[in-house]
């Protein structure tokens, strides 16, 4: 399985951006489809992640309500739609496909820079 992030970039505080993730390889309905986050200095952390076969999706309390994670099965893309975005949210950004929602990621895409000016 190899995972394709893009879609990074920098943008004004309260700004827009999309991230896409594309899938090569299977991934089954169970597998989990997730977005993490590493500022500089700072462990890694979860922002969302979506189930692949039911879409159920599952937030950080940090983005809810201002990012949206989907997926396109047809395409085996994964999207991470980042609005009303603030300088914290400045990181690298990974997508990974795992087995639970949070954690028990075994494959990462190479991350993606998202960079917020105030």
């Amino acid at each position: 399985v190899q995972l394709q992030a893009s879609g990074g970039g920098l943008v004004q505080a309260g700004g827009s951006l999309r991230l896409s993730c594309v899938i090569s390889g299977h991934t089954f309905s169970s597998h989990l489809m997730g977005w993490f986050r590493q500022a500089p200095g700072k462990e890694r952390e979860f922002v969302a992640s979506i189930r692949w076969g039911g879409g159920t999706t599952y937030y950080a309390d940090s983005v809810k309500g201002r990012f949206t994670i989907s997926r396109d099965k047809a395409s085996k893309t994964v999207y991470l739609q980042m609005d009303s975005l603030k300088p914290q949210d400045t990181a690298v950004y990974y997508c990974a496909r795992g087995t639970n929602v949070r954690t028990d990621y075994n494959y990462w895409g190479q991350g993606t820079q998202v960079t917020v000016s105030s």
